[in-house]
């Protein structure tokens, strides 16, 4: 075991020596976290303000419905002059200038008077998801506005403005706001496993492409000692870094949430320090499916370069299956923990769901991922007792 661990001190103290490549991957890992949370988080204030704050409309011919105009600013909706015209509001939306217009023709009284469905006209780009909003609110009234004259319309009438309503559905939402916060960070396990993937990437192409290009792997497989103890010494050296990265990623992430209003929406997830522990140690075996996949790809590259480039599109690999599974919203199956960074994935949504985890699931995903990962790693130590690798 000496052998292997001089190999594993050597490739991490050369990997320390890159430090502009390693604090670049440690920069990337914590800051976009703390990135997603500012977004996530000016988004949701944006939103929960916009429900309440006094937003302008402009209304062309606002002197055709006084009533109506009355009933929008009952809902904080400030009306202001709008385009002189039809033509001019659709400009201005097209521009940007305005998110919403509003339209009343001149007949609009007329048509009430006569019970027939009076025409009104909303200007709006659907493209411009700045003004989804202001929109929204002012859709929301209109339908109010629309639902109270049919009321009364009917009460006039001596009819009761139920009947027209025979069904009354009440909505029983069971999610709990753990599970609700779920769904805003299903992905996030995607981004842990992406961190992971860039924390030894470097490791393992300076290790295979950067010896062969500096002429140093002939020596090295020249000493005396088993290839398999170089080997496992690089993809442990390499699986080292992606652990550090993957530990750095579950700290941003557990401080970025801190940060996010969440519970203004009635989301709490369940991403306390034990749960950053046991996300740690559940994504753990996937360190050495993605240490010795990164080791066996970039031993068949001749250059740094060329390694580089193969290895970008490796990291997108182990994620594809949490990429694909998110889009069928599937729960976590026995089946399902024999695929590695589904199973894991599945089982850190349900732990951010505060629901328990299945000890078999865990056992099954552990054991699983271990034994592709010691596939890949037999893949590698076969391929370097090749003497056609220094070809």
């Amino acid at each position: 075991m000496g052998t292997f661990f001089h190999v594993f001190r050597k490739e991490v103290v050369d990997n320390f020596r890159d430090r502009r490549s390693l604090l670049t991957v440690a920069a990337m890992v914590a800051m976009f976290p703390l990135l997603m949370a500012s977004l996530i988080g000016f988004q949701i204030d944006r939103s929960f303000n916009t429900e309440t704050d006094l937003i302008s409309l402009p209304v062309i011919g606002a002197e055709h419905a006084p009533n109506l105009m009355r009933y929008l600013e009952s809902n904080q909706i400030d009306i202001v002059a709008g385009p002189v015209d039809a033509d001019a509001a659709v400009a201005a939306v097209e521009t940007g200038d305005l998110d919403v217009v509003l339209r009343i023709p001149g007949d609009f009284g007329e048509q009430l008077a006569d019970m027939i469905p009076a025409r009104v006209e909303l200007f709006l780009d659907q493209a411009n998801t700045a003004g989804d909003a202001d929109v929204g609110r002012v859709r929301d009234a209109l339908f109010g506005y629309n639902q109270t004259l049919a009321g009364i319309r009917l009460s006039a009438r001596g009819v009761n403005p139920t009947l027209v309503r025979p069904l009354n559905i009440d909505t029983i939402d069971v999610s709990t706001p753990s599970g609700r916060a779920a769904i805003l960070l299903g992905m996030m396990s995607y981004f842990l496993l992406f961190s992971l993937l860039m924390g030894g990437m470097y490791l393992a192409i300076d290790a295979t492409a950067g010896e062969r290009e500096r002429g140093s792997i002939e020596p090295l497989l020249s000493l005396p000692v088993a290839r398999a103890h170089l080997v496992l010494g690089k993809i442990a050296g390499c699986g080292a870094f992606m652990a550090f990265s993957l530990l750095l990623s579950l700290l941003s992430w557990f401080v970025a949430l801190n940060f996010m209003p969440l519970e203004q929406i009635g989301m709490t997830p369940n991403f306390n320090l034990a749960v950053v522990l046991a996300a740690f140690l559940l994504l753990c075996p996937m360190l050495l499916i993605g240490a010795s996949l990164m080791t066996l790809v970039a031993s068949f590259t001749r250059t740094y370069k060329e390694a580089q480039t193969w290895l970008s599109f490796v990291v997108l690999a182990p994620t594809m299956p949490i990429l694909i599974v998110s889009f069928l919203n599937l729960r976590p199956r026995l089946e399902f923990m024999f695929v590695p960074s589904l199973s894991q994935h599945l089982i850190l949504v349900d732990m951010i769901s505060n629901e328990p985890a299945s000890a078999l699931n865990i056992a099954v995903s552990a054991a699983g991922t271990l034994a592709v990962g010691a596939i890949l790693t037999w893949a590698c130590v076969r391929l370097y007792s090749r003497e056609a690798l220094l070809g």
